[in-house]
């Protein structure tokens, strides 16, 4: 038998908690020192040990008691629950991942953030999820489906599509200083950079894209975020300015 403190220091569990556990009836001490102290054996240990695991995987301290007092328990069935609970739990913090990563992507390519209009996106994206696909499917090939997994996605952080948040953040930050500025022509020379690294000569996928992206309309049922006529406008002016300048090169 060892005492309450003794069990701490082995298994890393407070005194509050063994009390705590007491209190509700989960595990009660074997006996009890003539000064009222708990005491522990094996048995209790071995109890301890199973309801921290079943912690561990998700288990409340109710659900845990019912099921270690239960000698007929189904553990299959009771998993197999708790399985489908931690699946749907799984998506459900993804979503909110996402969506935490969406608002830092906004912060970053607009230097501000509207919740209101966040939610409105989120909430139109999740209802029109099959409509989306079916538009998505008429419009692109097969192959041109694959591309669009490399389009910029603002509820992600991988490299690809900070490069892309930032250019764009930059192109806004030096709109003022026309298309022709140094400024703006860098970015639009990495901006081309990127389009041929990402999509090399599928110059007709990048063709509905970009007639997708300047709709409104369109962008709303392919599921893109959508970004502010005056900047697309920008972009193409001063993407064109590149292009023609390139070419006279």
């Amino acid at each position: 038998m060892i005492s309450i403190k003794e069990v701490t220091k082995q298994t890393g569990i407070t005194v509050r908690t063994m009390r705590y556990y007491d209190q509700i009836d989960l595990l009660r001490p074997a006996g009890k020192t003539e000064g009222g102290h708990r005491l522990y054996g094996e048995k209790e240990i071995k109890k301890l040990q199973e309801i921290q695991f079943l912690k561990t995987i998700g288990f409340g301290l109710q659900e845990i008691k019912e099921m270690l007092a239960d000698e007929n328990h189904d553990w299959f069935a009771g998993l197999k629950n708790q399985l489908d609970y931690i699946s749907k739990e799984k998506e459900r913090l993804g979503q909110i991942e996402g969506t935490l990563r969406g608002l830092i992507n906004e912060i970053m390519l607009n230097g501000n953030i509207d919740l209101s209009n966040m939610q409105k996106l989120i909430q139109l994206y999740q209802q029109n999820m099959d409509k989306r696909e079916g538009y998505l499917n008429q419009t692109f090939n097969e192959e041109e489906s694959k591309l669009l997994q490399s389009l910029p996605n603002i509820n992600r952080e991988d490299p690809e599509t900070l490069e892309w948040i930032a250019l764009i953040a930059q192109l806004k930050k030096h709109m003022s200083k026309g298309i022709s500025s140094p400024e703006i022509q860098r970015l639009i020379k990495r901006m081309y950079e990127k389009e041929q690294e990402d999509f090399g000569d599928n110059k007709e996928f990048i063709e509905k894209v970009w007639e997708i992206r300047k709709s409104p309309q369109k962008s709303e049922s392919a599921g893109f975020y959508p970004i502010d006529s005056e900047t697309l406008n920008f972009f193409e002016e001063a993407y064109e300015f590149y292009l023609n300048k390139k070419g006279n090169l």
